[in-house]
């Protein structure tokens, strides 16, 4: 039946069950467990960051099953929930997404055949090679007769591996999302410190990753341009390590620990931030150049080097754009476990994960 080709692990929501997000990116795996205190408010429950091998993960590949699987085992029980039921994500460039507006008042089965008739034009690998799934999103906006529809197609291999690695650790996958419709949940929590909640404004959402930048620009909590751009943080490990002749491992190290040379800031931080902010910028430009649009009200940085010591204030002033550090749980209660100068710390690391605990709620 076609109906087989639809109920896979690849699903956008499977069950309205508390989820921990996970979130599985090149330098770490990303835990997040949310409970709901009533409609729209949430509270942090507990998270979890546990560094992966080096090179285990490489542009959203996972090159070494076992080692992932172990590292996400030991992720779950320093996280400490009894709860196994887990929403995971695939890179975005691992998936095609295509809209498509349908009449209304169709059978789910003439649905899924309309749908699979569509996916044969935009896909350019065999059915049976792929997850398929679809997400009714609502009435088509020009005609309340017809409903706007989400087909969304990936490898199945892809799917499969990521899996893999859950049922190895003894957790149960219940949803397998898209890491941009994951940050664009996650961004539905950071608006309301934007101002005018970010209503009708254009916002810019950097999230700079170990190698690689993801650059949106959201308007009203939606998705209208992203690009990713081959630059991240391990740009600045590797400045460390030409800079003071030491090794991959070292240049970490020194680079989390503040055990640099007194140089540092001004030799090899500063000049990084400037490229941070270069690469902002032009993003941007690419935004205007690319689009009808021609402002950018607000710039929120996220990942890895969204902390990094007067990086808002640097790209504030070289983008001339207002600039804050994105944390999707500035309005959430947190649980008494958690310590709030550390959830600080690694909040702008947490959106992918964030987004994806808050799908058991949806």
């Amino acid at each position: 039946m076609l109906k087989e080709k639809f109920d896979s692990a690849f699903a956008f929501l499977q069950t309205k069950s508390p989820l921990i997000g996970v979130d599985i990116s090149s330098s770490a795996l990303k835990l997040v467990e949310l409970s709901e205190m009533g409609k729209g408010a949430y509270r942090l429950e507990r998270y979890a960051i546990e560094p992966l091998p080096k090179d285990v993960v490489a542009d959203g590949n996972i090159a070494n099953l076992d080692q992932v699987s172990e590292t996400l085992r030991r992720a779950h029980k320093r996280l400490g929930s009894r709860n196994r039921n887990i929403a995971m994500a695939l890179p975005t460039a691992m998936v095609i997404t295509k809209k498509i507006i349908v009449p209304s008042g169709q059978t789910e089965e003439e649905l899924e055949l309309q749908v699979e008739a569509e996916a044969n034009q935009y896909i350019p690998f065999a059915l049976d090679e792929v997850n398929l799934d679809f997400q009714i999103l609502g009435a088509a906006p020009n005609n309340p007769d017809e409903f706007e529809v989400l087909i969304a197609a990936s490898r199945k291999e892809k799917v499969d591996d990521r899996v893999a690695i859950a049922d190895a650790a003894g957790l149960r996958p219940r949803v397998m999302d898209v890491e941009s419709y994951a940050t664009e949940e996650a961004f539905v929590m950071i608006s309301p410190s934007l101002p005018a909640n970010g209503r009708d404004q254009n916002v810019a959402l950097v999230d700079i990753g170990a190698h690689v930048m993801h650059f949106y620009v959201l308007r009203n909590n939606q998705i209208l341009f992203s690009r990713d751009q081959a630059f991240g943080g391990n740009q600045l490990t590797h400045d460390i390590q030409r800079a003071f002749n030491l090794s991959p491992e070292e240049a970490e190290s020194a680079k989390k620990n503040a055990g640099l040379p007194e140089n540092y800031d001004a030799d090899v931080l500063q000049p990084f931030m400037e490229t941070v902010a270069l690469e902002v910028t032009r993003a941007l430009q690419f935004f205007f150049t690319s689009t009808s649009y021609n402002q950018v009200d607000q710039v929120v940085l996220a990942g890895g080097c969204a902390l990094l010591p007067g990086l808002d204030e640097l790209v504030a002033k070289r983008a001339g754009v207002n600039t804050i550090v994105g944390n999707p749980f500035a309005s959430m209660t947190a649980s008494d476990r958690i310590r709030p100068r550390q959830l600080a710390a690694d909040a702008p690391l947490l959106l992918i994960a964030c987004g994806l605990a808050l799908r058991g709620f949806e």
